[in-house]
């Protein structure tokens, strides 16, 4: 019962947010998922519905694990992705969770690699 309450209600956020960010191809949304393993990360443009640049911690070169360190690792490493495919500057897309922990140092390491958002 507590569980459905928790997963309800963060999708309910997650309805709230994705209703004010969209992304483009000039300005993609960054969707960041943490699971208790593994993070993952997403340049998608919503128009067209594609992904333009993906990382996660399960490909072979991230050692990382989902923590902070992990968080950072992955955020400089997306913002290396995005750089190589052409993008800027992104929408920054939190699925629900707080800007707190691993999703601020995520999106520090993000801004510290040269994305703007």
């Amino acid at each position: 019962m507590k569980l459905d309450k928790k997963k309800s209600l963060l999708q309910k956020r997650r309805w709230r947010i994705r209703k004010k960010v969209k992304g483009s191809a000039e300005r993609p949304r960054l969707a960041v998922h943490f699971s208790n393993k593994h993070i993952y990360a997403q340049c998608i443009d919503d128009v067209q519905g594609h992904t333009l640049a993906y990382v996660s911690s399960l490909a072979k070169g991230a050692e990382a694990k989902a923590n902070s360190e992990g968080a950072a690792e992955l955020g400089k490493l997306i913002a290396e992705k995005a750089k190589a495919a052409g993008i800027e500057t992104v929408v920054f897309d939190r699925a629900g969770r707080r800007y707190h922990g691993c999703v601020k140092t995520f999106a520090e390491a993000a801004r510290e690699g040269g994305l703007q958002f």
